[in-house]
């Protein structure tokens, strides 16, 4: 085991680059998805981040899948003790939203694919408005109370629905939720670091930043390139990338990595593990020659000079 630095969220010590489920027994099959896991907390990382709703939407999936094989995984190893794990609700189909049942229903079911007694950090994975946010915030205290999650976390919420969830939550003697999980990476930046964006409300408030789609759908791997033609499961997830500017961060991208003898995906982990407010970003590999970009960014450390070219290709790219 390595050791490797953490940060401090609430009374959780956290790794600097979050593992993301979602590949879990979707792209990434059991025997692989433990490799990975395993090369992992190996290295040092120690937060594990899932959802009820991973992956609803492969074929013959129907939700559940990743917490499932993330669950074997703890109970074939002592490691529980070691990981920060996270999971969310909202998205599973047959446990859609957030009302007071569907809440303790779905958590139930979360704790017995992942074999555990407790989860670390229990998100709020989308906005349901059709259920008054009291309701939901009162369930998920509920829940801390009982001992059967520890923390709470919120994802893509609106900073107007953030506040609400304080301001209820303090009204009613809840816990306050301690981390944001908003999208955010070199190419998609505004609603977070605007002005009255989620960054500032999460800065306020005094919660952590875990960004997922760090790494944009992949387009920050460098792996596309000017003028070809993209194709696969991620083709329209990096459709609006395909701009000379978006090429232009991955080539700064692509000279930062010589330098350092690394893979561009993680000197864009780097850059955004290093932004104000961000505790870990969120990443995921489907096998362990991606695992090598999230390893590296643990203890990467960008130059000045090459954070503020990354970061200067980034503000062009936005405008």
């Amino acid at each position: 085991m390595t050791e490797t630095p953490t940060r401090t969220l609430a009374d959780l010590q956290v790794s600097p680059i979050g593992l993301g489920g979602n590949v879990f027994g979707w792209t990434a099959d059991e025997a692989t998805s433990f490799e990975v896991l395993d090369a992992y907390l190996d290295a040092g990382g120690n937060l594990i981040d899932t959802a009820d709703g991973y992956s609803y939407w492969a074929p013959g999936n129907s939700g559940g899948e990743s917490e499932t094989v993330i669950g074997g995984w703890l109970a074939s190893r002592p490691v529980r003790d070691r990981i920060v794990l996270a999971t969310k609700v909202s998205t599973k189909p047959d446990r859609p939203g957030l009302s007071a049942d569907n809440i303790r229903l779905a958590l139930d079911e979360s704790l017995s694919r992942l074999r555990t007694d407790v989860v670390d950090i229990y998100y709020a994975h989308f906005d349901d408005k059709s259920v008054p946010l009291e309701e939901t915030v009162v369930a998920f205290d509920e829940a801390r109370r009982a001992g059967r999650i520890r923390h709470v976390g919120l994802s893509n919420y609106t900073p107007e629905r953030i506040r609400q969830w304080f301001a209820i939550a303090d009204s009613e003697g809840c816990a306050r939720p301690i981390v944001l999980q908003p999208h955010y990476n070199l190419l998609h930046r505004d609603d977070v670091e605007g002005s009255g964006g989620r960054g500032q409300v999460a800065a306020e408030l005094g919660m952590g930043l875990m960004p997922y789609f760090a790494l944009a759908a992949g387009f920050l791997t460098g792996k596309y390139r000017r003028g070809e033609v993209i194709s696969g499961d991620r083709a329209g997830m990096v459709a609006d990338y395909q701009r000379p500017e978006c090429y232009d961060v991955v080539d700064v991208l692509v000279q930062v990595a010589a330098n350092h003898g690394v893979e561009p995906a993680a000197v864009a982990l780097a850059w955004l593990r290093d932004r104000p407010g961000v505790t870990a970003p969120l990443a995921s590999a489907r096998h362990l020659s991606q695992l090598r970009s999230i390893l590296d960014a643990l203890t990467l450390e960008l130059s000045d000079e090459e954070t503020r070219a990354l970061t200067r290709v980034s503000d062009a790219a936005r405008s």
